[in-house]
Parts: C-alpha cells; structure tokens; sequence
C-alpha cells in the first residue's frame, strides 16, 4: 500500500525584470534548510548575480554559500550571471515498498521547491534549480527547458560548488582517472590536504567539526555523465567533475533539451551511523518499472572463482568443468542458499582481455549447461552466470532470451570501468532489458549505486569496492578497510564486497595467495560482514570444504540477504562499528573492530517488547593470535538487556536475536 500525502504547491509570480526574494527550503521536521540567492561577489544581492546555495541544521552553517551551474561549450557559463524570477514549493509523503535492501517499507518525506532563474544579459537563458529537504539530508539538482538559446546542450562541466562551512575531515577514495573499477584505498585527510590533482570518488564521507556529518553523492544518473570531487585553492571548498566522453575527452554530457541532471545529494546528520541508516538514494529514483517483481528474490550464493574452483576431497579433477559446479551446487543445496553462481570460464572462450570476446551461446567443452540448470532446479537452486560487459552488449539480444530459456535467473556483468554518459545509459538499458527476461543483475567492475534498484528491482547489487578478491593479490583488504566501507562506500547502496573467506589468520601470518586464499581479520569479524555489509546477493566466498563442520555456518545459514529495518547501533568511522538488522521478528547485530582490540557496549533498545533469546558467535580469549578461535553461546535477552563485547585485534561479533 502507498499513502501520498496531498501536494500543496505555491507559486510566487514576478514580473520578468524582478528579482524574487532569495527562497528557502526546510525539511520536514525543521531542522534543516537550503537557502538560495543570488551574489555579488560573496555577499547575497538582490539585483542579481552568480547563483548560489546555502546549507544550515539546527542554525548552525553546513555549506556556506556555493556557486551553481553549468559549463556549456561556446557560451558563457550558465548561473553567473541571473536573477531569481520565481519559485514553486511542495510537499510529498510517500511510503513504499522495496522487494529488497536496508529496508523493506521506505518512507520518502520531504519538501521541495522550484527555484526560477534567467540570465541577465541578452541571451536570457533560463534553468531552474529543483531542491528537496529530507530529515537526513537535501538534494537540487538542475532542469533546462527547452528554449532558443539552448536546444542541443553540451556541457564541458558543471559549475556545481560545495565550500563547507570551516575545513572537514574527509574521507576520500582517490581515484588515478575517469575510467575505474572504484577499487582503491579510502584515506582521513583535512579538506585542505587534497591535491589539485585528486580526482576523488562518490560518496564522500566529511565531518564539518561541531557541526554535522555529512555524506556528498548522487541519485538517479540518467543521460549524464558520472560526478566526482576535486579541490579548489579554498581549503574548504569542493568543486563536482564530470566525467568525459572516451569519443570526445573535452565533452562531458551532450543532450536535447529538455534536459536534467542527477540529484546532487547531501546526507546531514549528527552522528555518522545515521548516513548509513539513510533512503535518501533510492527516494530520489522514480517508482519501479517493472510490474511484476515476484521473481525479483534476495538471497544468498555460493561461487566458485574466489577459491580458485577449487574442493577438497573429491574423486573429480577440479576446476571449471561439470563436477565442480555440480560440487558447489551441492553445497548450496544443502546450507539453503537460493543461488550457485557460475563465474568466467563458462563460456567458449575469446580471446580478449578478462576472458572478453566469448561467445556466450555456447558453452566451454568441460561445462554441460542444460544439466547444471537441471541438476540444480532438483536440488531447489538456481544459477547466475558471469560474463564480461562487451560480450553482453555485443549478444544482448540472443543472450538474455537464450539465458531465460536456459532457466538462468540472473547474470554477473564485470569490466565496464567506467561512469561517461554512454556507459550510464547502457547500464539503463542493460537493467531494462533485464527485466523483459526475468533476469536479476549484478553489476561488477561498477561505479557507485545511484538507486537504480527502485526503478529496476532487478539491480540487485553491485561492486564498485575493493572487495575480499583482493585478498588472492595483496594485503590490502584489512579490518580497518572493512569497517571505513561501512561509513563511506556503502552511503550509495549495496556492494558486492563478497565475504565469506574462512581460511582467517592475524597481519603477521597473511600471504596472498590465488587458491585457498587467506582473510585478515578474526572468523567473528568476517562472519559479523553478513550483518555490517549490505546485498541483496550474498556470496560465501570460500570454497564448500571450508565451511564443514564450522559452527559459524549455523549463521550463515540463518542470516537473510535483504532486510525491514536497519539501525546503526554505534560507531566511529575506521575504528569500529555495530549495525543491527531485522527481518520479520528476528534480529541480527553484526559489529567489527579495526585492528583495535576493543570492549564495546550494545543496548538492545531496537528489540522492544517482548523476551528474546540471543546467539552470540564472538572472538575467542586466543583469537588475537588464533583469529579462526570463536566462541558461541546463547543467553536470555529483551531490550533492557546491553550486551558486552570484547573484540579481539581485528575481530567482530555476530549475532542472532529470536523472540523466545
């Protein structure tokens, strides 16, 4: 069921020549407010000038006033020179339903307004800035009507300005150019250390001190290029980039107008934990377009390349071949995940980079995919396949009928590695496409989540993370790695980070390695990241023989891949933090430490009434220099109760809360 809350609109007319007064916009609840005026230099005017904004919560400034828009080839930039000429304000209140994600029933309240602007000189272009106030956060983004002056818009950039009120502590993922994976190290540098060089990826995670947390990203990318962050000499302003078109590096967005752009979103909260919690994402994404979305089902997967399609124990030659998926399926089957996923090597192979160039209607001679499928439905599981982006775009129109003939349920497409207009559209269309063959989709080698899932459920996950497969390489998937995620890349929706590694050891003992890879970090904290980490495809990673006769797998088994409601317990970003989830009656709390041994405390006020039973898996009194070392016990809880936690170096705690 869907409540709207009746639109009430308010239009403020003025002639042509006047300047409207400078309009503002507050959230719901009054506690935030965007502002918009005109400037003279830095100071508001009212006969005109560079358009700006202005950010507050609780009277205090978030963003001062920042410049607004556009940088359109062979024409002055657009928003340096206008007046306000009017502006129209809203209100939405609206409850849906999201077949998966953080929670199952969203609420999108806010406020809005229309702000009306035209250039003051002889060309009188015309833009309007559309904003909207949440109780987490604002968003604008522009509209371009069509008119004369500008009926086929090119844009170079954007003008877009966010100059925080005193220099932030930020927390960046720099990026060495427009054409990436998104798979790096997140850093803690003052605004004022940026390089004019940095090219810094979306979200942003930014603490204005005494002020707010803040978390930069964007919403609903649709016929424009993807944005990134880049410093100014201002220590305390942030200039968006675009980024360029591959055919055409000086371009960024090129489209007829009418036109508009992303949604420029600006999650404010006092407390970090609170982001995390955030909708505002996926609320700034049109309403599903697909009818029917039964078929759209959260779950969990095993999958074999992490391990090196590797098993233990077996009278068969492993590898990529019919016996070892039939291996994987087996366990699937028999731990109750819903999915085997089937990664590259499937196919008949190509001959281009990243097993690119396969013909995916045609298998590999080792693979018999009408039994796998068969095999698997038998067994009440259903199979993914992976495949490389310019196979599918190549073959998309015989492959995903083919694939749903087959009776696969979804497919993992990787390497795209980049965000220009082209390839924002192409994920459009891919998603679309998608739903008409009943295909669910993770999106691998991705830039950021922009809340495409509520338009196209399907969307079920995507990378865009350094995740555990780095681990085969290199030492860079860390328990502090893990815990900065959760604050800064997971602000933009679910990551296919892909946990699961149970073969766990301390930093003293790790080697990567391509098979049996390792995992730093305790086996409470990797198990803990089913909680921490959201997907709507959940992978365990290992191979099936790591998980035998480990009591964490009784969790694994347990923990659902999709959730009611999300609360952010506590936290502090790098250092540690503890996120509950519930679906249906019960509750699960994942928390995971830093390499920070530490003791933590976990109200259980989230539970309400009622006496519960919690199943605690924790790091063991050794699990410092034994990190496979875990404990489980059960004890009587109800939300008076607090629990107790001591993390180990690296560790975590996974837990699992059910009414009595």
């Amino acid at each position: 069921m869907i409540f709207v809350r009746s639109a009430i609109v308010l239009a403020v007319a003025v002639a042509a020549a006047a300047q409207s007064p400078a309009p503002t916009l507050k959230s719901p609840d009054g506690s935030l407010e965007i502002s918009f005026a005109t400037l003279a230099g830095s100071a508001p005017s009212d006969s005109g000038g560079q358009l700006a904004y202005r950010v507050s919560r609780g009277g205090k400034t978030v963003l001062d006033w920042s410049h607004l828009g556009l940088n359109i080839q062979g024409m002055p930039p657009l928003g340096a020179a206008v007046r306000i000429t009017g502006a129209e304000t809203s209100v939405h209140d609206e409850t849906w339903s999201s077949p998966a994600g953080k929670a199952s029933r969203i609420r999108d309240r806010y406020d809005a307004i229309v702000v009306h602007a035209t250039e003051t000189g002889a060309r009188a272009r015309r833009f309007d800035i559309e904003a909207r106030a949440f109780d987490d956060g604002v968003a604008f983004r522009y509209l371009i009507p069509e008119q004369a002056g500008i009926r086929e818009m090119r844009l170079s950039g954007e003008a877009t300005q966010f100059r925080m009120a005193k220099e932030a502590t930020t927390y960046p993922l720099i990026l060495r150019d427009y054409r990436s994976s998104y798979e790096d190290d997140y850093h803690e540098l003052p605004l004022g250390g940026w390089h004019p060089s940095y090219l810094v990826a979306l979200p942003l995670l930014m603490e204005v001190p005494g002020v707010a947390w803040v978390g930069l990203t964007e919403a609903y990318i649709d016929n424009w290029a993807g944005a990134y962050a880049g410093s100014t000499r201002d220590s305390c302003t942030i200039e968006l980039r675009l980024a360029p078109r591959v055919e055409e590096p000086g371009l960024a967005v090129s489209c007829a107008t009418p036109a508009r752009s992303p949604w420029r979103v600006l999650m404010i909260a006092a407390e970090p934990g609170r982001l995390v919690e955030s909708n505002m994402v996926v609320n700034l994404n049109p309403p599903s377009a697909i009818g029917d979305t039964s078929w759209v089902r959260p779950g969990k997967t095993a999958w074999d390349w992490w391990s090196g399609s590797v098993a233990k124990n077996v009278s068969f030659k492993t590898g990529m071949n019919t016996a070892t998926m039939k291996h994987y399926i087996d366990f699937s089957a028999s731990t109750g995940l819903e999915y085997m996923l089937i990664d590259a090597g499937w196919a008949r192979r190509g001959n281009g980079p990243n097993d690119s160039g396969s013909d995916l209607t045609q298998t590999n001679p080792e693979i018999d995919m009408p039994a796998l499928v068969s095999y698997a439905k038998s067994k009440n599981v259903r199979l993914w396949l992976w495949a490389h982006w310019t196979d599918i775009d190549r073959q998309i129109d015989e492959v995903f009928p083919l694939f749903e003939k087959w009776g696969i349920v979804g497919v993992k497409i990787d390497f795209m590695d980049r965000d220009d207009q082209w390839m924002v559209n192409w994920y459009r269309r891919v998603a679309k496409k998608a739903a008409e063959h009943k295909l669910m989709l993770d999106f691998h080698g991705a830039y950021k989540p922009d809340g495409l899932r509520r338009t196209y459920p399907n969307v079920m996950t995507r990378e865009g993370v350094m995740g555990l497969e780095y681990s085969k390489w290199s030492a860079r998937i860390t328990p502090k790695h893990n815990v900065t995620l959760a604050f800064t890349r997971m602000l933009a929706g679910p990551m296919d980070y892909t946990p699961g590694g149970f073969n766990n050891v301390t930093k003293a003992e790790f080697q990567p390695r391509n098979q049996f890879p390792m995992v730093m970090g305790t086996r409470a904290h990797e198990t803990a990241l089913y909680v921490v980490f959201e997907s709507a495809l959940q992978m365990l990673a290992d191979h099936p023989g790591s998980y035998e006769d480990q009591k964490e797998l009784a969790f694994l088994k347990a923990v659902p891949a999709t959730w009611d409601e999300t609360r952010v317990v506590n936290g502090v970003p790098t250092q540690f933090i503890t996120i509950a989830r519930r679906k249906g009656s019960e509750w699960y709390v994942g928390s995971i430490t830093d390499w920070n041994p530490r003791e933590i405390e976990v109200p259980l006020t989230f539970l309400g009434g009622g006496n519960f039973k919690a199943d605690i898996w924790a790091d063991a009194p050794d699990a410092a220099t034994n990190a496979k070392s875990t404990t489980q016990q059960s004890q009587a809880v109800t939300s008076q109760s607090v629990l107790k936690l001591k993390l180990a170096p690296g560790g975590g705690a996974a837990i699992r809360i059910t009414p009595r």
